[in-house]
């Protein structure tokens, strides 16, 4: 595979200016900022004022490592100048981490809406300009950080899709990467299972304390999340409890020792499988995992989804012969082979292995191909984020 070798070592499988918001009110100045310049990628935040506690700390961790994703070759931070999540801090922290180029500014600073506008397409031009001129360099996957998930789940999932996924994740950590899997919610009734997997003692503890902090407070709350999950969709796919589609799930991630378990778009200290505390709404969860640092996701639906992401590649896979008939263009691989023509797990895996390789030196995936930059952050801490890790 090929890279964009980033000045702290790692490498992108994209070259892409970031334009951030810092808070909602800057959303529609950071769209017009990167209208129709190629290599800039404006992302909206729904929230970035009004916010307390660890529902800030999330939000700011998250902002700050968004500009870490080694798919980013510089930034600029856009604010409206009186929000919580101050863009000037903001930036001052995301220069510390790096030697990435990083420039901010506010409306209230520049004088209004459209003069923002102005002086931030100038810098976005001229980092464009810059980034034009990075060259790509040998890489392996054991650079990779990949990021796991699942969205419109059928039994072909945790029968074909998700154990593809699971060869290409071990074969990731077996090179030395890193593979996160996610959503929470989808990991109850599994927890034992994952525990005994733990790579430490601490680690053991982290899943239990993961899973059972998300239940208590759910339950608490006087919520039952099995009526939400599985979904309708799953339900008519063949899935009949969330424990069963959980047990599919989690196979997104191989085999391997589970090395660390960390927050909402955090970014791990250790390599290796990752469970990462995401909600189970896949936006929010893949937006979260790129956050981390993800340079691209592979993404497993039964019934189909067009679900892309604005700053990483996103391989869609499915184990369903009639969705990838009739939603093949929004999907990248088809593992129905498993179930209807004796293909093994391992011959899929390698497949879509071959496959992951093209897209991570510049192929680009079919939620690329139709403009999907879908992008959200989790910002309701009320019934998520209360635990912490070792």
């Amino acid at each position: 595979m090929r890279g964009y070798r980033r000045p702290d070592g790692r490498f992108g499988v994209r070259n892409y200016v970031l334009v951030l918001s810092s808070v909602g009110c800057a959303n529609h100045v950071v769209d017009l900022i990167a209208k129709d310049i190629p290599g800039a990628v404006p992302l909206r935040n729904a929230k970035g004022c009004g916010q307390l506690g660890r529902s800030a700390q999330m939000m700011s961790r998250c902002l700050v490592n968004l500009s870490q994703n080694p798919n980013v070759y510089g930034t600029v931070v856009v604010g409206l100048g009186c929000e919580t999540m101050r863009p000037h801090e903001l930036a001052e922290r995301m220069r510390s981490l790096s030697d990435k180029p990083v420039y901010d500014i506010t409306i209230q600073e520049e004088g209004g809406s459209s003069a923002a506008v102005g002086r931030g397409r100038a810098l976005v031009k001229d980092l464009v300009a810059n980034a034009a001129n990075a060259t790509t360099s040998e890489m392996d996957l054991g650079d990779l950080v990949l990021g796991t998930n699942c969205g419109g789940s059928d039994a072909t999932s945790g029968i074909a899709a998700n154990p593809t996924i699971g060869f290409v994740s071990d074969s990731v950590v077996d090179a030395g990467g890193t593979v996160y899997l996610g959503e929470t919610t989808e990991l109850i009734g599994t927890e034992h299972i994952l525990a005994r997997r733990a790579a430490t003692p601490e680690v053991h503890d982290d899943i239990l304390r993961l899973v059972g902090t998300l239940e208590n407070d759910l339950v608490a709350s006087g919520v039952d999340v099995r009526g939400a999950n599985p979904s309708p969709g799953n339900m008519r796919g063949g899935l009949s409890t969330l424990e069963e589609k959980a047990l599919g799930g989690i196979s997104k991630g191989g085999t391997s020792k589970i090395q660390q378990v960390i927050e909402y778009g955090a970014r791990p200290s250790r390599k290796g499988l990752i469970i990462m505390d995401t909600p189970g709404y896949d936006i929010e969860s893949v937006s979260g995992m790129v956050a981390g640092g993800a340079q691209v996701v592979i993404f497993s639906s039964g019934r189909g989804t067009p679900t892309g992401c604005a700053l990483a590649p996103v391989i869609k896979v499915t184990g369903n012969d009639e969705a990838y008939s009739s939603m093949g263009e929004n999907i990248d691989f088809d593992a129905s082979g498993v179930i209807t023509r004796g293909e093994s797990v391992r011959e899929a895996g390698g497949r879509l292995l071959g496959l992951l390789e093209q897209v991570c030196s510049g192929e680009k995936t079919v939620a690329e191909r139709l403009g999907f930059d879908d992008f959200s952050l989790y910002h309701n801490m009320e019934l998520w984020g209360t635990c912490t890790f070792s």
